[in-house]
């Protein structure tokens, strides 16, 4: 049996059993060791709030519309950081062994069962730290942001938000050659930020964030603004701060109505653009070059390469028995971890 976390209603995280699917000839069998907590989109499941707990997604239409909701409690698995050992290969399988780690997306589960093709696209450089390999999807959504904003080198960025996302958006900017304003309320992930390059850092309490922006660049304002708090009110900020004509990209999960943005001040007289940068798309100008699988393996590769600091943003590892304490915390007291990851060896 494999064990699982679920949320078995809402805050409620428990691990549960599920039955480990039996190995055909071309697949490979992983064994978790490492499954890393997304802090925003996952908990929006654990709360409760995701829409496809609220209402139905057409995918069809692509829009959620009233009526049984997509998903329903119990939620099995949830989760896309994880990384593993092979343990087992089926009678075919030829270009993965014993002992490779795999990155991937598999939910909070102690193994999982993949075809060789998935595997050994994905195998981890054996050198490199194992717990690299949780970050191949929140990487990509953070490369993706990068790749929305069309940054160009010596433009000036400002990055709203530096949760894990936000910090590696932060440090994949200034790789593309910009100058990164960093903007938390947190000080200890304003503080992580300065030591990964990030150029100036505001804390918005402080105040008028969009007025200290403009005096850092002449007057003028960002050349653009990466959104990954989710947050409305940081996004209205992230549009007060970004120059005339000058593009927005929203990529922190907004939850519920959108208090605390006002459309009709500098969005409208501005001309800003606010775009939505979500991992199930790249940008048109993009898509025959770029793919989801692309954005992965960057973002390991950089990482592998030491280009990119990941392991870094690990302020938490806990047991898998403990995850409904990590679900809580990050629920509660989000200010006290940054990627909180389940380790699965004691599960072994």
């Amino acid at each position: 049996m494999a064990s699982v976390v679920s949320f078995t209603s809402p805050r409620v995280a428990e691990i549960t059993d599920e039955s480990e699917a039996a190995l055909a000839g071309n697949e490979v069998r992983i064994r978790t060791l490492y499954s890393g907590i997304s802090a925003g989109t996952e908990l929006t499941a654990y709360r409760g709030s995701n829409p496809y707990l609220q209402k139905q997604w057409s995918p069809e239409r692509r829009l959620f519309v009233d009526g049984e909701s997509t998903l329903s409690y119990p939620v099995h698995g949830w989760g896309y950081e994880e990384v593993g050992e092979v343990v087992e290969i089926g009678s075919d399988v030829t270009t993965v062994a014993l002992g490779d780690r795999i990155w991937g997306t598999w939910g909070h589960r102690s193994s999982t069962v993949k075809t060789e093709e998935y595997a050994a696209a994905r195998i981890l450089d054996p050198s490199a730290d194992p717990r690299i390999g949780i970050f191949s999807q929140i990487g990509a959504i953070a490369l993706n942001v990068v790749l929305d904003a069309d940054i160009h080198v010596g433009e000036t960025v400002a990055v709203f938000g530096l949760g894990v996302p936000g910090q590696i958006v932060a440090q994949l900017a200034r790789l593309n050659g910009a100058r990164v304003i960093a903007v938390d309320g947190i000080a200890g992930r304003r503080k992580l930020a300065e030591e990964l390059g990030a150029d100036i850092v505001l804390d918005p309490a402080d105040g008028n964030v969009a007025e200290r922006i403009r005096e850092l660049t002449g007057g003028r304002g960002a050349d653009a603004a990466l959104e990954v708090t989710g947050n409305y009110r940081a996004l209205h900020e992230a549009i007060r701060s970004v120059a005339y004509s000058s593009r927005v990209c929203a990529a922190g999960f907004l939850q519920g109505d959108g208090m605390g943005l006002r459309l009709g001040e500098e969005f409208h007289h501005n001309r800003i653009q606010v775009i939505s940068s979500q991992i199930s798309g790249v940008s048109p100008a993009l898509q025959h070059r770029w793919d989801t699988y692309r954005l992965n393996t960057t973002a390991i590769d950089l990482a592998v390469a030491g280009k990119l600091n990941l392991v870094d943003l690990i302020s938490h590892t806990v047991p898998l028995a403990d995850a409904a304490a990590a679900f809580s915390m990050l629920d509660e007291n989000p200010q006290d971890a940054l990627q909180v990851v389940l380790s699965f060896e004691e599960n072994q």
